[in-house]
């Protein structure tokens, strides 16, 4: 792809004008991930009354839970191409659309087989944001905030949680389920109107040789570059690549940047944070608490705390480093699931033990959105070429929807049969697992243009000697978030 054919460079718009277009690609990733965490949490509330009014078996229960993780699968499978052929506008576009309509659809379901099916859709809308929404965003930010803006989806995601935990609370003593699950239709919609007005990313507009479109775009989000020689950049980086199918992750040199991706995602679920998500009301009950107030609304000061915890790591993720965020993050995780054995292996719970147990859950919580809850979009949008970037984050993300499937289907089943110590003990070992594979192979990315960090993974998972990390004017290095809303 020749840039000489490139026309000089518009004038650009003035740096406040720009940094409101950027906020506006935040806010509206921002938004979609209010909607992703409310669905998703939304089903621990409504299926207490639904289940009642369907009369569903346990089976039946699982499969409400589990049939939106299976779409889940489908979209991020299919969300990579997606956003490669339309684009990650259009593939926004998409998600916010469903949404609005299959979230409608649940709230109105006849009958169980209904509900199931409308939940698949769904979960294929949820899995193609996942992967979309990410890309979306750090495409179009700085390298100086481009962690702390992708973060903040993860904010955005906790945040809906927070919402589902506090609705069904109010909601739940009328036992008003339709309400629970459709009210997210509303922000589906609105989201629609700032995404028709915004372009796609200059990044995107390279990989389709749309190259006039791309330094127009990319002078209007990043007043801290040069447009021109940014894109230059790009589709330098672009020409070196042989191309963005799945089988280019297994090979040289993008094979270890494959596993490390593949690894992280699969650790970010099979630890057990949704286990927490989709079965709070079962596990406070086996700490002793009683009660359809106290189920409901411990959850929501669960959730609150990870929404702090979440914001703390957009604070310092671009000042400490991603590696430092990630280690401590999971780490807490360990020590907090070691807790809750001892809790549950003590058998008397009550009083003072009862609050631990309380207490650890908050922090195991807080812990896993601080550390792997908001780097694993960071990751999952930093580690690839602008080539493979898409396909490998659909790849990380179906690693990570698959174990949150094995999570969904058999936590509760694992703790009936192996009881609650047990169960706590396992998810325990594999996030001390976790924690030495991501020591062992998780790189430092911040700082670095999105094209510069292929270096590292072409030298065998070492930064080059030279060059230095990428700066990006006075503010390089700072967090400067987006105003935004897990």
């Amino acid at each position: 792809m020749s840039i000489a054919t490139l026309s000089a460079t518009p004038p650009p718009p003035s740096s406040g004008t720009a940094r409101r277009t950027g906020r506006l690609f935040a806010l509206t990733g921002a938004v979609v991930g209010v909607i992703y965490g409310y669905d998703t949490g939304s089903i621990s509330g409504a299926l207490v009354f639904l289940s009642k009014d369907f009369h569903l078996t346990e089976a039946e229960k699982g499969l409400v839970n589990s049939i939106l993780v299976f779409g889940s699968i489908v979209g991020a499978l299919i969300g990579g191409k997606l956003a490669d052929a339309l684009g990650r506008k259009a593939a926004m576009l998409i998600v916010a659309g469903s949404y609005a309509v299959f979230v409608a659809l649940s709230a109105i379901a006849p009958n169980v087989v209904v509900l199931d099916i409308v939940r698949f859709l769904l979960g294929i809308a949820i899995g193609i944001s996942i992967v979309a929404a990410p890309l979306y965003v750090a495409e179009s930010t700085p390298a100086r905030i481009r962690g702390a803006s992708v973060a903040a989806y993860q904010v955005a995601t906790v945040a809906g949680i927070v919402i589902t935990y506090f609705v069904n609370w109010g909601l739940s003593g009328g036992g008003h389920w339709r309400w629970m699950l459709g009210l997210s239709a509303i922000p589906a919609a609105l989201v629609l109107i700032p995404l028709l007005r915004l372009p796609d990313t200059p990044r995107w507009y390279v990989l389709k040789g749309q190259t006039e479109r791309a330094v127009e775009v990319m002078a209007t989000t990043d007043p801290d570059v040069d447009p021109r020689r940014e894109v230059a950049a790009v589709a330098s980086a672009l020409a070196q690549e042989s191309g963005g199918s799945a089988r280019s992750l297994l090979r040289k040199p993008y094979a270890r940047a494959a596993l490390f991706v593949v690894g992280l995602g699969f650790f970010c679920q099979i630890t057990g944070i949704n286990a927490v998500t989709y079965y709070s009301p079962q596990i406070f009950e086996e700490m002793g608490f009683t009660g359809s107030g106290q189920n409901f609304l411990l959850p929501s000061f669960v959730q609150l705390a990870s929404l702090a915890a979440t914001v703390l790591a957009i604070l310092i993720i671009d000042r400490l480093g991603r590696r430092v965020v990630l280690l401590w993050g999971i780490g807490t995780m360990a020590v907090m699931l070691a807790v809750l054995t001892v809790v549950f292996a003590r058998g008397d719970l009550h009083g003072a033990t009862t609050w631990v147990g309380f207490a650890a859950i908050l922090l195991f919580t807080a812990a896993f959105n601080f550390g792997f809850g908001s780097l694993i979009w960071v990751y999952a949008s930093e580690a690839f070429p602008a080539q493979l970037r898409s396909t490998g984050a659909s790849v990380m993300l179906t690693a990570d929807l698959v174990a949150n499937l094995l999570i969904a289907q058999f936590f509760p089943s694992l703790m009936a049969w192996a009881g609650a110590a047990r169960t706590f003990a396992g998810l325990g070992f594999l996030a001390l697992a976790a924690l030495v594979f991501a020591a062992a192979t998780a790189p430092e990315t911040k700082g670095r243009q999105l094209e510069e960090i292929q270096d590292y993974w072409r030298n065998g998972g070492r930064w080059p000697a030279s060059p230095a990390p990428v700066s990006s004017g006075p503010l390089s290095g700072s967090a400067v978030p987006p105003t935004t809303t897990s």
